[in-house]
C-alpha cells in the first residue's frame, strides 16, 4: 500500500507540473509574438526611412513607434505617417 501511494503521488506531481507548464507557456507565446511584431514594425520603419530620406521624410525609430507599427500593422504605419505630418 505504501508503494501505491508513492506512485500515485508521483503521478499527481507530474500532472501538476505539466499543467503549470501549460499555463506558463501561453504568456511566453504572447511575449514572443510581441517581440517579433516589434522587430517587423522596426524593419517597416527602416524601409520607410530609406525610401523617404531623399524627400526629407523620416520617422524616428524607437521602441514605441516599432511596437505601434508591429502591433497594428499597416494601420499603425499609416498612423505614424499621419502623426509625422501633423506634428
Amino acid at each position: 500500500m505504501d508503494r501505491g501511494l508513492i506512485i500515485l503521488a508521483w503521478i499527481i506531481g507530474v500532472l501538476i507540473v505539466f499543467a503549470f507548464g501549460k499555463v506558463m507557456l501561453l504568456p511566453l507565446k504572447i511575449i514572443f509574438r510581441l517581440v517579433i511584431n516589434g522587430i517587423l514594425g522596426g524593419l517597416a520603419i527602416v524601409i520607410i526611412n530609406l525610401i523617404g530620406s531623399p524627400f526629407g521624410f523620416t520617422i524616428s525609430l524607437n521602441l514605441i513607434s516599432a511596437l505601434v507599427a508591429g502591433i497594428l500593422g499597416l494601420p499603425g504605419i499609416i498612423l505614424l505617417v499621419i502623426l509625422k505630418f501633423l506634428l
